[in-house]
């Protein structure tokens, strides 16, 4: 903020006519500044403690979070002397996708920067990314002589994207070092020397925080179709029972009370009972394939109703032709 003023009473000294709009422009911007986010790589200090060592505290809440999972592969146990080894560095967050990130060894040996990532300016033995990701490759090739053990530092941010430094801005270091030559157990195949050191919660992963109205509006939705589908059970079922109740209160009514059911010649009903059987045979296996293949409740339910309609047509063809014959046309 200082050094803004100090610009702008360096223009004035200089004759330059600014008007008050374009004086409080300039101050605006000179305030919004320090709040953008750094996609290109992070500053390599914040005040007079350098980022690498006490990490990214304009972020978040100031502290490293172990919601972010910062890993680096390809890291041999011990090195070996004027060596390259490819490291991976990896950002993992539960919805921040994008980030960047600040290695150093304290120039032990020689960072190379690798796509998407590129030296830091003020220390040129260290890297950062050049654009945000989550996975960089890097080179770091190991001291000509023997310095005994080497000590790196990697710090991780994952952003929320909105370009600004705010709470949603999560960040965590890493602190590992590489032995020195022949100091550790060197197992037969190369591949198994080379380890993957992380820090964090892998757990934190899987556990993306919900929006409190999505969350609402799937309780409703659920609460909509349970009612959708109990108020269809009970429908269709009552008009079912209903059904079934009626026919069965026909039939009393008509033996007790109409003398029973009309005769049906047999020339007639031995076709008509052909006709009513098939139907019934048929829907017989079609209601039988509803249950065996697992059909929604409300297949089976119609399916059953068709197989006793059919049925009942049966019944009422016997009974129909077994009734006794009355002539009611007699004078």
């Amino acid at each position: 903020m200082f050094k803004g003023v100090q610009i702008l009473h360096k223009l004035g000294e200089m004759g330059v006519n600014m008007k008050p709009r374009l004086i409080i422009g300039i101050l605006a911007l000179l305030l919004v500044a320090p709040v953008i986010a750094n996609p290109n790589g992070p500053p390599w200090k914040n005040g007079s403690d350098l980022v690498i060592d006490t990490g990214c505290t304009c972020h978040g809440d100031g502290a490293p979070s172990t919601e972010v999972v910062v890993s680096i592969s390809g890291v041999p146990r011990s090195y070996s002397l004027g060596a390259n080894y490819d490291f991976t560095i990896t950002l993992q967050h539960a919805s921040n996708e994008a980030g960047g990130f600040l290695i150093w060894d304290y120039n032990s040996g020689i960072l190379t920067p690798g796509e998407g990532s590129q030296t830091v300016p003020d220390e040129p033995g260290a890297l950062s990314q050049s654009e945000p990701g989550n996975n960089w490759v890097i080179t770091w090739t190991a001291p000509e002589s023997d310095i005994g053990s080497v000590s790196f530092q990697l710090v991780g941010n994952a952003v929320n994207g909105n370009g600004q430094f705010d709470g949603g801005d999560l960040w965590n270091i890493l602190s590992f070092s590489i032995s020195a030559p022949e100091t550790t157990y060197e197992d037969d195949e190369e591949g198994l020397q080379l380890r993957t050191i992380s820090v964090g919660d892998y757990d934190s992963l899987f556990v993306a925080e919900e929006d409190p109205a999505a969350i609402e509006a799937a309780r409703q939705e659920q609460i909509a179709e349970n009612f959708f589908k109990n108020g269809n059970l009970f429908y269709w079922t009552t008009l079912a029972i209903i059904i079934v109740g009626a026919v069965v209160q026909g039939e009393f009514y008509e033996r007790k009370f109409g003398g029973g059911p009309p005769h049906l010649d047999m020339s007639l009903a031995v076709p008509q009972g052909v006709r009513r059987g098939i139907l019934s045979i048929i829907a017989v296996l079609i209601f039988a394939w509803s249950i065996d293949s697992g059909q929604a409740w409300g297949i089976i339910l119609l399916t059953c109703m068709l197989m006793l309609w059919a049925i009942f047509g049966v019944y009422r063809t016997i009974v129909q032709a077994r009734a006794p014959k009355e002539y009611t046309d007699l004078v």
